[in-house]
């Protein structure tokens, strides 16, 4: 059972809307709103913020009424500037580099960014739910792929060997070094000594935390 978490759910599909619902319900957490649309989804953090009650995490649909274009993103995007600590989940039908790059932009803690097709295995998007409640970020494999594909091109991946480049995709993702190496099928230790060379490469000192993770990979979406 992951920590509990407290959710609003921003999804124009009552099917859908309800499936997620269940599924997090399911798993012990709790679903506090459920809306339809944008403009619905800022009115009630707004109500909950003003009870008391924030939730932990938002999880929202990219594209919503009245347009179906980018409603969603952009009222992610306005709820983390007012409220920096709540965490944000969006989801899309397919990979959308400028939201999901704008989505990133701000602050590095408490984002997500998942295809809908990943909805379908049940414990990954809880556990993306709940990693992003507590401040970390979820990344598509597919969203990262686009991105760092892009940013391929760049003089910043010049330093950066192939394997590198991998574990940096799968640090993009939320993926903690024991579950890099489960995937690699290489040793804790020779993740980590990846993720120094990256870090080292890109000049994130040791200063920075825990957020030289979140760092790595926001220095290429940006680059």
């Amino acid at each position: 059972m992951e920590d509990r978490v407290r959710v609003v759910i921003a999804e124009d599909s009552v099917l859908l809307r309800e499936g997620l619902t269940r599924l997090l319900t399911d798993r012990g957490h709790d679903v506090v709103a459920g809306v339809g649309d944008a403009d619905a989804l800022v009115k009630t953090i707004a109500d909950l913020d003003g009870r008391g009650e924030l939730p932990d995490v938002v999880v929202a649909d990219v594209r919503m009424p009245p347009t179906h274009t980018d409603e969603g993103v952009r009222a992610a995007v306005t709820l983390r500037g007012v409220h920096p600590g709540l965490g944000v989940l969006v989801l899309s039908q397919y990979v959308e580099e400028r939201y999901a790059t704008e989505l990133l932009a701000g602050s590095s803690r408490g984002v997500g960014y998942l295809l809908k097709d990943r909805v379908a295995d049940v414990r990954e998007f809880v556990d993306a739910v709940v990693r992003v409640a507590e401040g970390g970020t979820a990344l598509d494999p597919e969203v990262v792929a686009q991105l760092l594909g892009r940013s391929r091109k760049q003089d910043v991946l010049a330093g950066l060997t192939p394997r590198e480049r991998e574990v940096l995709g799968l640090m993009a993702e939320g993926r903690t070094n024991s579950a890099i190496a489960r995937q690699l099928v290489v040793s804790d230790g020779a993740v980590e000594k990846h993720v120094s060379n990256i870090f080292l490469k890109l000049g994130l000192a040791p200063s920075d935390g825990d957020h030289r993770r979140v760092l790595a990979v926001l220095t290429y979406l940006n680059s």
